[in-house]
């Protein structure tokens, strides 16, 4: 089932989310499969519980779209859980990043290049791993989601200015694109 995608403005894409446990969820695996078919409707990379109106440290990625630069990422598809960045590490270097609750809205990012994280996947099983490169950017796109962050946040006060109008639109639903989305500002009866 494909979930509609939470547009800028609403107040769950600014909360922390909660961490989640293992007897609460028992159908997180439907859930995980809901997130992804959702996020591959909308063409991402990663989609955060929170884009889809759940205030819960839950996100899914899939970086195979990076395997021609990075070959390594041929089957990068993960679930994270109750994650916790431990370490960010390396020289920050800037790409072109975007986000489906911000759609047709497109900007550089400075990130650090590797990260060291604690995670579960949808077994609710552990593991503490480092990652580099794409597989870093997306998950760190994505981890920030859960702690009610945005990559607009990321943005000297200038370039957030001059997308403010954009950002406004996008809240009011102003915007098109071929995804269901929730907007949180738009007119009833649209």
């Amino acid at each position: 089932m494909k979930y509609p995608i939470v547009a800028y403005g609403d107040p769950v894409l600014r909360r922390k989310a909660t961490a989640i446990e293992a007897d609460e969820y028992p159908h997180i695996k439907e859930l995980v499969d809901n997130m992804f078919e959702t996020m591959y409707g909308a063409r991402g990379v990663g989609l955060a519980a929170p884009q889809v109106g759940m205030s819960m440290r839950l996100f899914v990625v899939d970086a195979t779209p990076f395997d021609d630069e990075e070959p390594e990422l041929k089957e990068f598809k993960k679930v994270f859980i109750n994650a916790t960045i431990l370490e960010e590490s390396g020289q920050e270097w800037s790409f072109n990043e975007g986000c489906l609750s911000i759609p047709d809205i497109r900007e550089d990012v400075s990130r650090k290049p590797v990260i060291r994280i604690s995670y579960y996947d949808a077994d609710w099983k552990h593991y503490e791993e480092t990652f580099k490169g794409m597989a870093a950017r997306i998950i760190q796109h994505e981890y920030d989601h859960i702690e009610g962050k945005l990559f607009t946040d990321k943005l000297s006060p200038l370039r957030r200015r001059l997308i403010e109008k954009k950002l406004n639109d996008i809240s009011k639903g102003a915007v098109d694109v071929d995804y269901r989305m929730k907007f949180p500002d738009a007119k009833k009866g649209r």
